[in-house]
C-alpha cells in the first residue's frame, strides 16, 4: 500500500495529464475558424475538425462565424435631392473570408458594418429625387452594394447584398402622389382617344378616297366603252352608207328606199315611246312609209329572184288602205 502523499502526488499528476490534454485539444464546428494567440499574439487559424495546440502558451482567440450572415438595418429618415422626407428601412448580407482580418482589424464587426451601411443610404438614397427612389430601387441596391463592399473589403469581409426593404413616404406626400397618378391617367386615357378618334377620321378618309377612285375608274371605263360603242356604231353606219351609194351608183334605187324608210321606222319609234309623249301629230301622208315597204320587197325580189313569194307588200290603190 502506497503511502498516502505518494497517492495524492498521483492524483495531482493524472489531474494535470487529463488538463493538458483537454488544454491542447480544440475541436472546431463546420463554418467557423478560431485564431490562436500566444501570449497575446496572433499566430494561426484553426479549421473545422480536430485541431492541437500548445498547452497553457497558445489560446483561442476569437471564434469567427465563416457562414454568410444577415445584418437588419434599421428604419431611418432620409431626405431626398427634392426635399422629400422617407422612411427607409433594409437588410444586409455578409460572409467573412478572412478570419483574422475580421478579428483584428476591426472591433465589433456587426456595428461597423450596420453603422457603414446606414450612412452609404442616406449618402445614395440623398443624392436621388423622389421618383427615381421610387422607380430605381435595383439601383439603389447595386450602388449601396459597391460603395459598402468597398468598404468593408480591408475588415475580410465580402457584404454578398443589400437590399432595400420599404421606402415610405409621408401620408401628405403620398395623397399628393395618388392625384397625380390619378390626373396622368386621365390624361393618357384623353390623347388616347383623341388618338383613336384622329385614326378613324383617317381611315375614313381613306375609304371615301379609294371610293372615289374606284367610282372615278368605273365612270373612265364606261365612257370608254361607250365611246367604243359609239365609234363601232359609227364605223357600221359609214359602212352601210358606202354601201348605199353603191348600190345608188349601180342603178338599184331599192337599197336607198330601204335604207330611208329602216331611219323613218326608228325615228317614229322613238317619238311614240318618248315617256313625256302624251299627244302624236303625224302631218305626213301615210302612203309614203308603204311605198318604202314596197322597196323592200323589190330587195326581197332581187335577192330571191322570180320566185319570191307573191303575198309581199303591194302598192297601195287609194289613201289608207293595205
Amino acid at each position: 500500500m502506497l503511502p498516502f502523499g505518494l497517492d495524492l502526488f498521483a492524483i495531482v499528476i493524472l489531474v494535470l495529464v487529463v488538463g493538458t490534454i483537454f488544454a491542447g485539444v480544440k475541436t472546431v464546428p463546420q463554418g467557423y475558424q478560431y485564431t490562436v494567440e500566444r501570449f497575446g499574439r496572433y499566430t494561426r487559424s484553426l479549421s473545422p475538425g480536430l485541431n492541437i495546440i500548445v498547452p497553457f502558451i497558445d489560446r483561442v482567440g476569437n471564434k469567427v462565424n465563416m457562414m454568410e450572415q444577415v445584418l437588419d438595418v434599421p428604419t431611418q429618415e432620409v431626405i431626398t435631392k427634392d426635399n422629400a422626407t422617407v422612411a427607409v428601412d433594409g437588410v444586409a448580407f455578409f460572409q467573412v473570408f478572412d478570419a483574422p482580418r475580421a478579428s483584428y482589424e476591426v472591433a465589433r464587426l456587426d456595428a461597423a458594418i450596420l453603422a457603414l451601411t446606414t450612412t452609404n443610404i442616406r449618402t445614395v438614397m440623398g443624392s436621388m429625387d423622389l421618383d427615381q427612389l421610387l422607380s430605381h430601387r435595383d439601383e439603389i441596391n447595386e450602388r449601396l452594394l459597391r460603395v459598402v463592399d468597398a468598404a468593408a473589403s480591408p475588415w475580410g469581409v465580402k457584404i454578398t447584398r443589400i437590399e432595400i426593404k420599404d421606402i415610405v413616404p409621408p401620408a401628405d406626400l403620398v395623397s399628393a402622389m395618388a392625384r397625380q397618378m390619378k390626373a396622368e391617367r386621365e390624361k393618357r386615357a384623353v390623347v388616347l382617344e383623341a388618338e383613336g378618334q384622329r385614326q378613324s377620321e383617317i381611315l375614313r378618309a381613306e375609304g371615301e378616297k379609294q371610293s372615289q377612285i374606284l367610282e372615278a375608274e368605273g365612270r373612265r371605263e364606261a365612257a370608254f366603252r361607250d365611246a367604243e360603242a359609239r365609234e363601232r356604231l359609227a364605223e357600221a353606219d359609214a359602212k352601210a352608207t358606202q354601201m348605199l351609194s353603191a348600190a345608188v351608183a349601180s342603178g338599184e334605187p331599192a337599197a336607198l328606199n330601204y335604207y330611208i324608210a329602216e331611219k323613218y321606222v326608228k325615228a317614229l319609234e322613238g317619238i311614240v315611246t318618248s315617256p313625256n309623249q302624251k299627244l302624236l301629230m303625224l302631218p305626213y301622208e301615210a302612203t309614203a312609209i308603204i311605198g318604202s315597204l314596197a322597196g323592200i320587197a323589190e330587195i326581197a325580189k332581187g335577192a330571191f329572184g322570180p320566185d319570191a313569194p307573191k303575198g309581199g307588200a303591194r302598192r297601195p290603190t287609194g289613201p289608207g288602205t293595205f
